[in-house]
């Protein structure tokens, strides 16, 4: 399994993945599912991929060569000529089916799914960022400002702080932090995610970054990040008052009538009706 996770601010983007794979408990080893794309001053770009690793890397090969010929246009559409973010997502899809045109019929057969899914985001010259998510069968979804990240992969533990924390205007250092201690809320409570981590992080027009890092075990701030957020979180937990069942003072009492529902009723003899 895998967790990835992509975020667009106003003020650029972050994007996360660790490296875990897992084809069984004795089959677990590290391939980066991030790629990161570049032509300083004109188009920076970066893909992370969850799902079948086969499939996931057949097409990020694909994408190097993948091209969509318009009609009446001479010139195809590619991964370094494409003037807008949306024709990268349409060559990413179309690199998709390709793989799955070639691929799928023998996955069906061996009873394998064709399971991929892709986040790709970032900018080009002429235009402002955007962030994909790439599916299965070659369409994709954009990020909003209503949904300003997206996630492939082992979601469910990360997602309750990014939904607390990020919106658009969200400071970019602020957003990595957000994401760290996403994924380090899945990597506590599921064994198929895994260091060591990828992490980019873009700013708004630069066309460039040298904000990458690969994070392992002995990196100093995810150490301390660690720590301090399960440290935090427990005095938060503790500072919370116990539910007080039998009376004395307390300004939020538990056993109080509920107003849109009776208690639960206790079966108490064979002869009790259900309903």
């Amino acid at each position: 399994m895998t967790y990835c996770v992509a975020i667009k601010l106003n003020a650029g983007l972050v994007f996360l993945s660790d490296s875990r794979t897992n084809a069984g408990l004795d089959q677990i080893s590290s391939f980066r599912k991030m790629m990161v794309y570049e032509q300083a001053g004109d188009r920076f770009m970066v893909l992370l991929s969850a799902g079948n690793l086969s499939i996931s890397q057949s097409v990020r090969e694909i994408l190097q060569v993948e091209q969509i010929q318009e009609p009446g246009d001479s010139t195809p559409i590619t991964l370094w000529n494409a003037t807008s973010m949306f024709d990268v997502a349409r060559v990413l899809g179309a690199a998709v089916r390709r793989v799955y045109e070639r691929d799928g019929a023998a996955l069906q057969r061996a009873g394998v799914d064709f399971n991929v899914s892709l986040l790709l985001g970032g900018q080009i010259k002429g235009e402002g960022m955007r962030l994909f998510h790439v599916y299965s069968a070659g369409n994709f979804i954009e990020a909003t400002a209503e949904t300003p990240y997206f996630q492939v992969g082992e979601s469910k533990y990360g997602k309750p702080v990014l939904d607390r924390v990020i919106t658009p205007h969200t400071p970019l250092s602020e957003a990595a932090k957000c994401a760290l201690v996403s994924m380090d809320s899945t990597l506590k409570s599921n064994l198929s995610v895994g260091l060591p981590l990828d992490l980019v992080v873009y700013e708004e027009g630069r066309l460039a970054t040298d904000k990458i890092v690969c994070i392992d075990e002995h990196n100093p701030y995810f150490r301390m990040l660690h720590d301090s957020w399960g440290e935090k979180l427990r005095q938060v937990f503790d500072s919370i008052e116990d539910p007080a069942w039998n009376g004395g003072v307390t300004e939020v009492p538990i056993r109080v009538e509920p107003l849109r529902c009776r208690p639960i009723k206790k079966i108490t003899t064979p002869r009790d009706k259900l309903v």
